[in-house]
């Protein structure tokens, strides 16, 4: 590079920027430091497999935020990324090399080496910045320049322990990790190293008349923290800063001097250095290696903003992308966009409040002695003028601006494993857009568009690709619909990167998925859940070696619970299969047969358990009652015998001959004394809904339950089982039973009253108040006066007589007109009704 070129003096040889990772300052410094210097080739931290996508980067479908993708091929868990802004110095310096024609190659550690350093020490702190993300299974990602931990001085912070012990193992300065910004900014006599730096660089701008003015002053603070902490306990900085000399010399060779390096501060004093060819090639022999394929992946905000795991520790993405498009007055624009923003969310916010924000935060910055209002004053002036006071505004502020939920693009162009590449087809053709931010979708599975989406969105799941989770529906509780809350983040990537190895299309992976893992599950529920899921994603071609493991695991089972947890799933699988066109017949088959085995066991098996196993059991039975009133009213369990018997030999007729077993096995279990009181109680509850047992019986059964010879635990839990579970409304309507839990209550010892108290408390705290309250009510006037009031055919509680009371509905007649907006019309007698009386409320609610 000659002078004549260049608008500021600099030291000969290559033109070495060292910038602060995602940094607005440092980015626009690097333009205009490469607008002066124009190298022929810019060299920038990064993985030196990617050279061959970075003119992906003038591809107009590349969009940042994006990152730089490295995964081994072996192992697509074992992953790195290396994430870019708009407002990254390495994004800025790369896209002036495609624009001006110059070479841009990337100098840092090659990911064959940075990924194989993850399998050996995966237990170690993370390389370059990264750290390890729950995600990729307890591997370390490595974030090249840097980028994956809070942006440190200058861009380095936190780097691993490990390969390159030389780093002055012996000196305790050099074993202490140092974070050069801290040091820098507690000497200027700053407690904030955020704030010092926005001071110093981000809200100064570049050097006005010498571009590289800015870089010359942080190389020489760089240089004197290298001079006393060393590698500052990044041992590993000392290989890459090896392995980034070698290529700058190699570039040197073929370019001159015309060469400019785009790197964290923390490393140019070391690229600056004086060393040999053969001391670099010496650091670097030996490192352990991996095959790796290296491709461009969407990035957001929200990543750039989390410190730990796939982020990179920038507190405000939002507002530093702000600062860096902003062509001027850059408070004043921001606190627009504020104003904007709760306008749309229906705040109060004029033109006024904005002038009188923007002159509270200058003159908070003048206060405080800074050079420009940042963040911290636009806060403040948000919270004070246009939230009132209120932290809510600024919550809202702070999610969607401060922080932001943009989301990159990467172009079709851009290497994929042909699974990425299937689903972004079916992405597009189901015009389900992957975003940031979360949102709710709504499904109606009669729709062919919407059954599509589920089923892409249920193989997702098969294939550990989280994108939906299900929700909730608020419409509709119909199986036809389906609710999913939708969010993409950038890890989500790597795994459709680790389930390429199932197939080349989403349904063929996830076919091959599930078979795999009906093969390996170990439990019976395991094996049935599976089936379910097969269902919900269309995948019958799975069905078939699903069904045969879990017809095998069913005739190996002997574990009653396992088998009633497997049940109600394959139940909801056959509902599911008729919503969506799908063939279960062999689904119901299994179904029939595993009710049967469950008739057979369960009496046997409710014998001789303690508290907790009853508790349990009877969870267990409240789901085998719901599955077998669904089983049974099943076109396809019909179909294939199961509501006559199924597997069970042909016993009874209909829909109702599975019912009728089954209420035998209740029957069984309400007469065994054996069976612990809460499933006793349990069965006569279940009973007595179904119409099989009359009140008369139901009450006879109670009285068995709560007599004297009855020790008070046992009738406590006899209590529970029938009347836990929304039961109050029985003891409401039926006072004999009431009668009989009251006497038996009154008449339990004291010595005895402490130990059942804590387990009525649990059974009746589980009511409704407005039960409770009636309850309470109906004991408090007592046997007699309710006897009383039945023998004079009088209703003694309001609201619980015999016949419905006209009057009383007649009340509130004149509300429920005034509500629907209709003519009130003549009342039950033929006159007709007045407005006055019309709006009286009197007598409602009495």
């Amino acid at each position: 590079m000659n002078d004549t070129r260049r608008s500021g003096a600099r030291d000969p040889g290559p033109l070495l920027l060292g910038v602060r990772h995602h940094g607005p300052g440092s980015a626009r410094a690097v333009r205009a430091a490469l607008a002066a210097a124009r190298p022929r080739a810019v060299l920038v931290e990064g993985p030196p497999e990617a050279d061959a996508l970075i003119p992906l980067a003038a591809d107009p479908g590349l969009r940042p935020p994006v990152a730089l993708l490295a995964h081994a091929v072996d192992e697509p868990g074992r992953s790195a990324f290396w994430p870019f802004a708009e407002f990254s110095p390495e994004w800025v310096a790369i896209r002036w090399a495609l624009e001006q024609g110059a070479a841009a190659r990337f100098i840092d550690l090659p990911a064959t080496h940075t990924l194989a350093w993850q399998g050996r020490d995966a237990s170690a702190d993370g390389y370059g910045e990264g750290e390890a993300p729950a995600e990729a299974g307890g591997e370390e990602s490595v974030g090249a320049a840097d980028s994956e931990e809070n942006a440190g001085a200058a861009g380095e912070r936190g780097d691993s322990q490990g390969v390159g012990d030389a780093a002055g193992a012996g000196d305790p300065a050099r074993r202490v990790r140092v974070d050069p910004l801290a040091v820098l900014a507690e000497a200027a006599g700053y407690d904030d190293p955020e704030r010092w730096w926005e001071d110093v660089v981000e809200h100064r701008g570049p050097g006005g008349r010498d571009p590289f003015a800015p870089f010359a002053a942080l190389e020489d603070a760089m240089g004197a923290l290298r001079e006393r902490y060393g590698a500052g306990g990044h041992a590993r900085d000392l290989v890459r800063e090896a392995h980034m000399r070698l290529r700058l010399r190699a570039a040197r060779k073929e370019f001159g001097d015309d060469v400019a390096v785009v790197c964290g501060a923390w490393h140019v004093p070391a690229l600056r250095a004086k060393t040999t060819v053969a001391a670099d090639r010496a650091l670097l022999k030996g490192l352990p290696k991996v095959r790796t394929d290296l491709t461009w992946v969407p990035w957001t905000h929200r990543r750039l903003a989390r410190a730990g795991g796939y982020g990179a520790g920038i507190d405000s993405p939002g507002w530093y992308g702000h600062l860096f498009h902003a062509p001027d007055r850059p408070v004043e624009r921001w606190l627009t966009k504020v104003a904007r923003l709760l306008r749309e969310e229906d705040r109060i916010v004029s033109c006024a409040h904005v002038i009188e924000a923007v002159r509270l935060a200058e003159t908070l910055a003048a206060l405080r002695g800074r050079p420009l209002a940042g963040l911290s004053e636009t806060t403040d002036a948000v919270r004070a003028v246009l939230g009132d006071g209120s932290e809510l505004p600024l919550a809202l502020v702070h999610d969607r601006l401060v922080v932001g939920d943009a989301l990159g693009e990467v172009p079709e162009a851009a290497p994929a494993v042909p699974l990425q590449r299937d689903l972004a087809r079916q992405q597009r053709s189901l015009r389900l857009k992957p975003e940031s931010l979360e949102r709710e979708l709504e499904l109606d599975l009669r729709g062919e568009t919407d059954a599509a989406r589920s089923r892409l969105l249920h193989r997702l799941r098969l294939l550990g690709v989280g994108w939906g989770e299900p929700a909730r529906s608020r419409g509709s509780t119909g199986t036809f619909r389906e609710t999913w809350r939708l969010r993409w983040e950038p890890e989500l990537s790597v795994r459709v990167a680790e389930a390429g190895v199932w197939g080349t299309t989403v349904q063929g992976a996830a076919r091959a998925r599930a078979e795999a893992d009906a093969e390996a599950a170990r439990g019976i529920a395991e094996v049935t859940a599976l089936a379910e899921q097969c269902l919900l994603a269309g995948l019958p071609e799975a069905l078939p070696v699903v069904m045969r493991v879990l017809a095998d695991r069913a005739a190996l089972d002997t574990d009653v619970g396992r088998l009633a947890e497997a049940l109600p799933a394959l139940v909801r699988s056959l509902r599911y299969g008729d919503v969506r066109g799908t063939d279960t017949g062999a689904l119901a088959g299994v179904a029939a047969g595993l009710a049967e085995r469950i008739f057979v066991g369960l009496p046997p098996a409710c014998a001789a358990l303690d508290t907790d196993a009853a508790e349990e059991m009877r969870g267990h039975v409240d789901a085998v009652h719901a599955a077998v009133g669904l089983l049974a009213e099943t076109p396809a369990a019909a179909s294939t015998g199961a509501g006559s018997g199924g597997a069970g030999g042909g016993r009874g007729a209909g829909s109702g001959g599975l019912r009728d077993r089954w209420r035998a096995v209740l029957r069984a279990l309400a007469q065994r004394d054996t069976v612990a009181g809460v499933l006793r109680g349990r069965a006569v509850r279940l009973l007595l809904d179904d119409g099989v047992l009359g009140p008369g019986e139901a009450a006879r059964l109670m009285g068995l339950a709560l007599s004297p010879g009855t020790p008070p635990a046992d009738a406590a839990a006899w209590i529970e089982g029938f009347v836990g579970g929304g039961g109050g409304l029985l003891l409401v309507h039926d006072e004999r039973l009431l009668g009989l839990v009251d006497g038996w209550l009154t008449g339990v010892p004291a010595e005895a009253f402490t130990d059942v108290l804590p387990l009525l408390r649990r059974t009746f705290a589980a009511y409704e108040p407005g039960v409770r309250r009636t309850l309470g009510e109906l004991v408090r006037r007592g046997p007699g006066e309710r006897t009383a009031g039945r023998a004079a055919g009088s209703a003694t509680v309001a609201g619980f007589a015999p016949e419905p009371d006209t009057e009383r509905a007649d009340a509130v007649l004149p509300v429920l007109r005034l509500l629907l907006g209709q003519d009130p019309g003549p009342d039950r007698y033929g006159r007709p009704r007045g407005t006055t009386d019309d709006n009286s409320l009197t007598g409602v609610g009495t």
